[in-house]
């Protein structure tokens, strides 16, 4: 009796110990940390227009009028860009589903902009990992530019610059991809040229 309240004892001891330590003190810490560092990210990048929060910059929004710029499909369910359920569809490259949405998503862009004979780019049919990606690669927005340009009744070379002025390098000039954040451009575009 009086060995295991010797090794009871400590274990009960070091758990309540490292319980505190990595459930309360360390998540605190670094809560404060990224508060005083990055206040923004911490917050959750929150794009705030006229005191109204519009979104955040990390994550997608499902854009779908023809004057805005569209990001890529959502594989969330069961809305687009659903935070809470992030995730891919876990479709391989054969699978008929993918293939199937896939070729429904390149129909509905040719019906929305049909004089666009250009190849579609694959990241307006294909979903990302997360389901989540706020952004677009610059052919994707090009891609757009047309459209967004007869809809607004905007010359296209206006809505072209608009695009180029919101592409953002890769990280350090080498990692990752150029790419173009849709809200911060949809908002660049309702704001700097509304419809006429």
């Amino acid at each position: 009796m009086n060995n295991n309240g010797n090794i009871i004892r400590p274990a009960l001891v070091l758990f309540a110990l490292l319980s505190a330590l990595t459930g309360l003190v360390y998540p605190l810490a670094v809560t404060g940390a990224a508060k005083a560092l990055f206040p923004s990210q911490a917050a959750g990048s929150l794009v705030v227009r006229n005191g109204t929060t519009v979104g955040s910059s990390l994550i997608g929004q499902n854009f779908s009028d023809p004057k805005h710029f569209w990001g890529r499909p959502s594989a969330t369910a069961p809305q687009p860009y659903n935070a809470s359920a992030s995730g891919g569809s876990n479709q391989g490259p054969l699978n008929p589903a993918l293939a199937d949405a896939v070729k429904a998503r390149i129909e509905a862009l040719r019906a929305a902009d049909p004089g666009n004979t250009a190849a579609v780019p694959v990241d307006l049919v294909t979903a990302s990992a997360s389901g989540l990606d706020p952004d677009i690669s610059p052919a994707a927005a090009q891609y757009q530019a047309a459209r967004v340009a007869r809809v607004r009744g905007l010359p296209v070379e206006q809505v072209k610059a608009l695009v180029a002025s919101h592409t953002q390098a890769p990280l350090w000039g080498f990692l990752g991809e150029a790419r173009v954040n849709v809200l911060a451009l949809n908002l660049a575009l309702d704001e700097g040229a509304p419809m006429r």
